[in-house]
């Protein structure tokens, strides 16, 4: 092979390296098609608990208290409805879990009940062993899809911002921590309802606090179910 086609056959096999590579790379989850879900400044568009339990501080959403126990839980939610979409947001979850429950979660496809503080539904978790784990909050009342704890830990800035991604297409939905996977959960059961509000919970406990900020969801096409 003389030396010319030597580095033309290389420059090929190069970029074609390359175009797998990109193929490959992890996509930005957050999609130029994501709308903020809070404004930072007003609870327009959401219920719960806004006297006591949740307040608005430096632009972000806050629940519970590092000086007071959390007498149950309570949840801060969308009044809009959703049902395939990829939700983004980042969250701070502080407290000594070494000496109390300290927990927090992402409510999807759910609803309030009726005369009840709670909500039924999903919850994409957080909290020590419970990390990106998909929880059926007052319904299985079951971890429905555990994530590695470890390879959680790993990913987590414990007492710092995360990134925390839930997407739901169809009866399917996946969690990542920091851009690593939780969970790749599908429903079984057919007669589960695939939309819902989004809720923000503090778990009773405590002392603890959680909060989130740049809460953005990218709606997406029906999927069959």
């Amino acid at each position: 092979m003389k030396v010319s086609q030597f580095i033309q056959c290389m420059t090929v096999a190069f970029g074609l390296t390359v175009i797998v590579l990109l193929r490959l790379a992890p996509a930005d989850e957050t999609s130029t098609k994501a709308t903020p879900l809070f404004d930072g400044k007003s609870f327009d568009g959401w219920d719960g608990d806004t006297k006591k339990t949740w307040r608005i501080e430096d632009g972000c959403l806050v629940g519970g208290s590092l000086t007071e126990k959390i007498p149950r839980n309570e949840f801060i939610a969308t009044k809009k409805e959703y049902g395939d979409f990829v939700l983004t947001l980042k969250f701070k979850l502080l407290g000594d879990s070494k000496k109390t429950f300290v927990n927090s979660g992402v409510q999807i496809r759910s609803q309030r009940i009726k005369d009840s503080h709670e909500m039924i539904g999903y919850q994409a978790d957080l909290g020590d062993g419970f990390w990106a784990c998909i929880y059926d909050e007052s319904r299985r009342n079951k971890v429905l899809a555990a994530a590695d704890q470890k390879a959680m830990h790993n990913a987590l800035k414990a007492g710092e911002w995360n990134e925390y991604v839930v997407r739901a297409e169809g009866r399917r939905i996946r969690t990542r921590l920091n851009g690593v996977q939780g969970v790749d959960y599908t429903e079984p059961d057919e007669k589960i309802p695939q939309r819902g509000r989004i809720g923000l919970q503090i778990h009773g406990g405590g002392p603890a606090e959680v909060w989130f900020k740049d809460i953005m969801i990218e709606e997406l096409p029906a999927k069959s179910r």
